[in-house]
């Protein structure tokens, strides 16, 4: 296989943007993302969406977008594993770069959630859940993540509190992110004193609802050395996909994200690295429990013990294991189809050193996971700096 490198990326603020409709957000991470790369033209687009059809009543994204991006005429084409879209286009873009197919293809990630009312939403979410056996019960997201959390709580013996450390990290570091939807510090007093949204998770355990965009282009080895403008070039040294049921309760062991296992350990074959070598871990923390799992499962920590990371503070931009280094699904803000193309965008600024006040000291390694649904799809990707 061809190596595939990051020529270049865009992406809007994350928030409300009533202003901008799905095409136009597209577009204004595209055209950006193709001014970085110094391209006109490319052999294809994948656009990572969840919720078009259900929340816009648009589907047929890839010729949409390629077409009012000034591309029709290429393969273009949208890819959906929920949450999880958008790392699930980049490794469409990533296969097709390293196979051989392109040598040029555009990943986008777009989301627009807020145009509906959030009970229409809610339930849009829940449609990445098992229907029959976990929707149709009446069983939202958050429900989902709640009974996980009390699980683990139960378990491992873990108070409410430790949760609160991750909330903390994720809303610091989005202070130094200008596209963050919420730049603002919070204390654990704070957190502790949110309003509670399904017991145990609070306000300030759960990631906003929110529009966004967000843009990258891969390129064969051959064409980014020609082009590079003389950054860093950013290789993807991992890419793999795991699964796991869709209904929590089918699960070999609820506790355990059997697909982050499965996806981090191929990336980290594929790489020829181990989780020691790691310099920053973007994961997917669309809730508090999700990034306790998320690192004992890719290999940072002994079950039970993820929570103890942030409260040591293991995660913090100085610490072993950063996490959420531009404020996360939590602060940065979660337009789920396109969360797994910003998590990629803001990891190649830290490799290249463009992560201005918020930039983790010699980052060699990125690890990047993007979750879809509670666990049952999730995609990791390690990217280089060379």
């Amino acid at each position: 296989m061809r190596s595939v490198y990051i020529a270049g990326y865009g992406q809007t603020p994350v928030g409300e943007q009533w202003q901008r409709s799905l095409r136009h957000l597209a577009h204004d991470a595209i055209m950006p993302a193709m001014q970085d790369a110094g391209i006109e033209r490319a052999d294809a687009l994948y656009v990572g969406n969840m919720l078009s059809g259900e929340l816009v009543g648009q589907e047929h994204l890839g010729a949409l977008v390629a077409d009012f991006v000034g591309l029709r005429g290429i393969e273009a084409i949208k890819v959906e594993a929920a949450c999880g879209s958008g790392a699930a286009a980049l490794r469409m873009g990533y296969i097709a770069v390293a196979g051989g197919i392109h040598d040029v293809v555009i990943v986008a990630g777009v989301e627009k959630m807020t145009d509906t009312v959030s009970k229409d939403t809610t339930a849009a979410l829940a449609m990445a859940a098992d229907q029959e056996y976990e929707a149709a019960e009446g069983v939202s997201f958050v429900a989902l993540n709640a009974m996980l959390m009390r699980r683990y709580m139960h378990v491992y013996d873990v108070p409410h509190s430790a949760f609160g450390y991750f909330a903390v990290n994720a809303h610091q570091n989005a202070v130094g992110n200008p596209n963050a939807m919420f730049r603002r510090a919070i204390s654990l007093d704070t957190y502790l004193k949110a309003p509670m949204i399904c017991e145990p998770i609070n306000l300030m355990d759960s990631s906003p609802i929110c529009d966004g965009a967000a843009a990258v282009v891969l390129m064969s080895e051959h064409l980014v050395r020609s082009m590079n403008g003389g950054r860093r070039p950013v290789r993807i040294a991992g890419s793999a996909a795991g699964t796991d049921s869709l209904a929590i309760h089918d699960r070999r062991d609820p506790l355990w994200l059997e697909a982050a296992w499965i996806s981090s350990q191929k990336a980290y074959q594929q790489a020829g690295i181990t989780p020691a070598d790691v310099d920053l871990f973007e994961l997917h923390d669309a809730f508090t429990i999700m990034a306790a799992l998320s690192l004992e499962a890719s290999g940072f920590a002994e079950r039970g013990q993820g929570v103890r990371l942030a409260q040591e503070g293991e995660i913090t931009i100085e610490g072993r294991v950063p996490v959420a280094t531009m404020g996360g699904l939590k602060a940065r803000g979660h337009p789920v189809g396109a969360t797994g193309v910003y998590q990629i965008v803001e990891a190649a600024q830290q490799v290249q050193g463009l992560a201005g006040p918020n930039q983790v000291h010699d980052v060699d390694i990125a690890l990047v996971q993007n979750i879809g649904g509670s666990g049952a799809t999730i995609v990791s990707h390690i990217l280089i700096g060379e």
